[in-house]
């Protein structure tokens, strides 16, 4: 939805030979700065789904990670003109990203961002926000049942963490970035950062502890994929 609604706003009739999908990130952002707007298209395609992740467990709610991710690459486009590809894109990105979350936090009270036990709607009756956190098209049976209890305990444990460790832990397992851009990206040194994941995992292997015999499918673990 969102990728079609970019390129119905920016679409171009342009073709090139250049094979695009063989660049590096930071040579798509200059082409798109440049005004090829595929290069755009391409950077979201590869980028989407591990900002959306790391902006669903930042928040812990699905509503407020579609909008946050449009609005982070709204921000991508509005600075593409400014971006220097002496940075790496990917810290460049996640920067944005996190400072989306923060700018959405502060415009909301701690505890509606976190509850996760909200009724979607007015239906007190209905689905809570918890509950949308699990795909669609999960599979039935018992292991969708053990996915939605990790799930909800992952969440829950997650909302416990100091929200720097909490954050680093979502970058580093989550988004899938190391140390280095990690340390970037939060503006810590990689020791610090190191210091903040190795409490993270302490406290998240404690409270997970009951789903250390379990086995969820690669793409079941940690991910969520855009609705």
């Amino acid at each position: 939805m969102l990728l079609s609604i970019f390129k119905s706003l920016f679409g171009s009739d342009r073709t090139d030979d250049v094979p695009l999908e063989d660049l590096e990130d930071a040579a798509l952002m200059q082409r798109y700065a440049e005004g090829d707007e595929r290069a755009f298209a391409l950077l979201f395609d590869r980028h989407k789904r591990p900002i959306y992740n790391f902006i669903l467990r930042s928040c812990g709610r699905r509503d407020i990670a579609d909008e946050l991710l449009q609005d982070v690459f709204l921000r991508v486009i509005r600075s593409a003109s400014s971006y220097k590809p002496s940075a790496k894109f990917t810290t460049w990105v996640y920067t944005i990203a996190r400072n989306t979350c923060i700018d959405a936090a502060r415009k909301r009270s701690r505890a509606d961002i976190y509850s996760l036990q909200n009724h979607v709607g007015d239906d007190e009756g209905g689905e809570t926000h918890q509950y949308r956190l699990v795909d669609d098209g999960a599979r039935s049976g018992e292991v969708d049942v053990d996915r939605q209890a990790f799930l909800d305990r992952l969440q829950q444990a997650l909302e416990k963490l100091p929200e720097d460790q909490r954050e680093v832990f979502v970058l580093r397992e989550i988004s899938g970035l190391k140390f280095r851009e990690v340390s970037d990206v939060v503006g810590a040194p990689v020791p610090t950062v190191k210091s903040r994941m190795r409490y993270a995992i302490k406290t998240l292997r404690g409270e997970l502890a009951d789903f250390s015999e379990h086995r969820f499918d690669d793409e079941e673990q940690l991910e969520m994929v855009p609705g």
